[in-house]
């Protein structure tokens, strides 16, 4: 899009731009209770005050799921769009550069909302200029849990939804439409969240507890016979439920209840969580019985999972009713899958019950997905397993994959200085017939870097693979790649990044640079360090840019944020969720620049770059200098061009990958991740011999293919070129 027009999408009604039909406004879920917490009703909170049952069933997600099915059941929009298979490129060709926002970090303008803040037509205009095409809300549905009459917290990020409503916190409604309207004005989409593996403890959950009609079937949850109740552990007092230790769950496994241990305990932690099942306190239920359940939650006890095979069928019809009300009525273009790698669960006759790579995840997965396509939308998904699981649960599944697979290896070159594992990762994914263009590649997101590395720890941990001039065990490989990154991002050489449990680093991607370079103490930096900040900063970016697939980066990496200091965020992490340090609130337009604060509290973290209006003033600033890489590959192709070749390498820090543009032509991106200037030899068997070698930014000649198939160049610290042949 060319930069210069200015756009008024004001003049765009919702209506014109909707697809493929918008259906009757849905009924709302009467009485929520206020930003304070107060509802209008009184009187006792249990099953036995049928205005309590009453109250939770019109807040259900059950409930609203039917109502958007009778809404959408019949209609001939629903037959209007191919939705069997994934198809990549077309979504990476509808949206190839994202902008993933977390709500709870951005700084509002005074009297305005989230929502309304992503919706400014001034922002989109920004975004324009860089290149931006896609806007990945985060989760802005109402989400935490209920407790009697009053709502409870998130637990997780606003993860743990409980309702389809979006939450007043974030903006309304009207205003999600608005996003679309000026999204569309600017060809762009934007891009909602569904959390196909568990809700909050909100009203489905708490309608479970009491075993109204089919809500315990929404969950994973048994039912202990009082004479066992004797296995369960106690609950303290003030909670609702307690997560059961190793001896419980193999108590209850023996007694024929549960599974039992499962493959790995996501976010373990000694006395929080020891395992993925946890018990409730004692609960009466609508028929006046007494029952204690035991639960599975793959992640944090607020976050009940999900059954995707009850006789019921309600946990599915939850799920695929808040997908159609985020594409059907919200009209948002597309919708992360939250990790739907965890969808089915079965016992084995021996050793862990299976929970990872389960073909009832791939099926669910293929019903999202197809729901989604069905209605003219896309989805991707967060999927941090192996490569096969990626590869299987793309086939059917979710039309594009978070990069998992290469966004740890990436930042150990930089932080090595060595591509050798980023080059086997991205080789061993092609090999897995994972297509780049199929996938999301990031620099921050809201989570942590994620390095558990599951590829490697799990189905090929005995395998054997070339590394270091040794051949060493996934697992060994895998240990030996998370002790080099925890050991150089983190401790007293880079203090301001932490450890998050066992999944990773709490850190920024500024963070991750400036730990590279050795810089300890983040508040004696000078514009020199920052300027190699920014540099390096942009490497990334253009390895990430520079090759098929989706580009995909926040607010964090556009305005150079570092992590907050611990004790301005000391009550979040009290619990070791060390991913508040990296959470920054930032303000991309400048608009609040008196908040010290977002409107959730989280604390402002320090800006390298500025703000975008500043810097887009800028020729040589962040902003500037990655919206000249991202027109460049607009220009040419590159988000959707064949990846041929990952080759070796004259020197460790380089990396090489050879492209085939849609004329049929070759192009290479060359970036050096070594802070030392490289004099480097260039090979690949799909290199012309005699084919000249440009520079793409500027069209110099750089050389000549020879013979060999290779061509000389030379790179300073941190450099990217990329190169075409012709």
């Amino acid at each position: 899009m060319d930069p210069e027009v200015q756009h008024e999408p004001s003049e765009i009604t919702y209506d014109e731009k909707f697809y493929p039909a918008r259906p009757r406004p849905l009924r709302p879920s009467v009485r929520r209770a206020d930003r304070n917490g107060a509802t209008p009703q009184d009187g006792e909170p249990s099953a036995a005050n049928p205005e309590y049952v009453e109250w939770l069933t019109e807040q259900s997600m059950l409930r609203d799921a039917k109502l958007i099915a009778e809404q959408l059941s019949g209609k001939g929009s629903m037959w209007q769009n191919p939705y069997a298979d994934p198809n990549p490129r077309g979504a990476v060709e509808r949206a190839p550069v994202w902008f993933t926002a977390y709500p709870i970090s951005v700084i509002n303008a005074p009297r305005t909302s989230f929502l309304s803040t992503l919706g400014d037509e001034a922002l989109w205009q920004a975004f324009s200029d860089i290149g931006i095409t896609a806007v990945h809300t985060g989760p802005v549905k109402v989400a935490g849990g209920i407790h009697g009459w009053r709502p409870t917290p998130s637990v997780d990020g606003h993860f743990d939804r409980i309702g389809m409503q979006i939450d007043p916190a974030f903006g309304s409604e009207e205003e999600f439409r608005r996003l679309c309207v000026v999204a569309a004005a600017y060809d762009g989409i934007v891009i909602d969240d569904i959390v196909p593996g568990h809700t909050g403890k909100g009203a489905d959950f708490r309608l479970a507890e009491m075993a109204v009609a089919d809500y315990p079937g929404i969950y994973h949850m048994v039912e202990i016979e009082p004479e066992d109740w004797h296995l369960l552990p106690r609950v303290r007092a003030g909670a609702d439920s307690q997560n059961i230790d190793a001896e419980a769950e193999a108590n209850l496994a023996r007694a024929g209840y549960i599974i039992g241990q499962l493959q790995r305990v996501i976010f373990y932690e000694l006395g929080v969580k020891e395992t993925n099942w946890s018990a409730t306190a004692p609960v009466i239920g609508i028929d006046g019985v007494e029952r204690r359940w035991v639960y599975l939650h793959y992640f944090k006890a607020g976050q009940p999972s999900i059954n995707w095979l009850d006789p019921s069928f309600a946990g599915m019809r939850l799920v695929i009713g808040d997908a159609c009300h985020s594409i059907a009525d919200l009209g948002a273009g597309a919708l992360r899958l939250d990790a739907n790698g965890f969808l089915g669960v079965e016992r084995r006759a021996e050793g862990p019950g299976w929970s990872e790579g389960h073909p009832l995840s791939e099926a669910a997965n293929h019903l999202i997905a197809s729901v989604v396509r069905k209605m003219g939308g896309f989805t991707f998904q967060e999927l941090n397993l192996t490569i096969d699981d990626i590869k299987a649960m793309g086939t059917n599944g979710a039309d594009l994959s978070y990069d998992f697979i290469n966004r740890p290896a990436y930042q150990h070159a930089l932080v090595m200085g060595n591509t050798e594992f980023l080059r086997l990762t991205m080789t061993l994914s092609r090999d897995h017939g994972v297509d780049p263009a199929s996938l999301v590649h990031a620099l921050q997101n809201h989570d942590e870097l994620t390095f558990e590395l599951i590829h490697f720890a799990t189905l090929h941990a005995e395998d054997e693979f070339h590394y270091g001039g040794e051949v060493v065990k996934g697992s060994d490989l895998g240990n030996q790649i998370r002790a080099e990154l925890t050991d150089r991002l983190t401790g007293r050489w880079a203090p301001y990044n932490r450890l998050f449990t066992t999944n990773g680093i709490a850190c920024t991607t500024a963070s991750v640079i400036t730990a590279s370079l050795g810089i300890r103490d983040l508040d004696r930096m000078d514009e020199a360090d920052i300027e190699t900040v920014k540099t390096v900063h942009l490497m990334l970016a253009m390895y990430n840019a520079l090759q098929p697939g989706v580009f995909a980066l926040s607010g964090w990496d556009l305005l150079g944020i570092l992590p907050i200091d611990a004790e301005d965020v000391a009550e979040l992490i009290r619990e070791g969720d060390t991913r508040w340090l990296n959470r920054g609130a930032h303000d991309l337009m400048n608009s609040f620049p008196d908040a010290v604060r977002s409107e959730s509290g989280i604390p402002r973290g320090r800006s390298l770059y500025g703000s975008l209006p500043e810097q887009l003033k800028d020729s040589n600033s962040f902003a500037r200098r990655l919206a000249h890489i991202i027109e460049l590959r607009n220009r040419y192709g590159i988000a959707t061009a064949q990846q041929l070749d990952v080759p070796t390498v004259s020197h460790k820090g380089l990396l090489v990958l050879v492209h085939e543009l849609a004329q049929g032509a070759i192009q290479a991106t060359v970036i050096n991740f070594s802070p030392d200037e490289v004099a480097a030899t260039i090979q690949s068997k799909h290199l012309t011999p005699g084919a000249g070698v440009y520079d793409m930014f500027d069209d110099s000649d750089i050389g000549v293919v020879d013979e060999l198939n290779s061509f000389p160049m030379t790179l300073g610290p941190y450099q990217g070129v990329p190169v075409i042949l012709r």
